[in-house]
């Protein structure tokens, strides 16, 4: 692997932890906003979210699905392209669950409706920038010389 690519996949997973939510568009369904829940360890982007939705749907049919990423405090621009599957996991659903998560089931952890998707991501184009100091000064440059401005890292890594 080459070493751009290389930090870039670090770079994804290190920023990712800190995004709050992005949009997911599912096989067959509409975008949707979710929160991601990364664990590089195990290659894997997890979801929360309930029975019966396009995600679930997506999921349930080991569908893939697009995560769209645009996060400027996390510093980080993506399109993350993976596999989607359900997991009938309870000690992993108990690590990921949260009070943000609680919130959009009334019966709470033990909800019926409650689904934990595992997204296995394949593929993503990433930005990773160097936040709005470093974006405003690479465009006061790029305006004093005949430079365009530098973004940040930005390539396609396969997981």
């Amino acid at each position: 692997m080459a070493q751009m690519e290389k930090n870039l996949k670090n770079d994804f997973w290190t920023r990712i932890e800190n995004v709050q939510a992005g949009m997911m568009t599912a096989e067959g369904g509409r975008a949707v906003p979710m929160s991601p829940m990364a664990d590089s360890d195990n290659n894997a982007v997890w979801f929360i979210t309930a029975h019966g939705t396009d995600v679930a749907d997506a999921a349930v049919r080991g569908s893939s699905a697009t995560f769209l990423v645009a996060d400027p405090k996390a510093n980080i621009y993506a399109s993350v392209i993976g596999h989607l599957e359900i997991v009938d996991d309870a000690q992993k659903l108990d690590e990921l669950w949260n009070a943000v998560v609680a919130a959009w089931f009334e019966e709470g952890r033990d909800d019926d409706k409650v689904r934990l998707i595992k997204m296995t991501p394949t593929t993503a184009e990433i930005w990773a920038t160097d936040g709005a100091a470093g974006f405003l000064y690479e465009i006061a440059k790029a305006h004093m010389s005949d430079e365009k401005p530098d973004m940040g890292d930005h390539g396609t890594v396969t997981f």
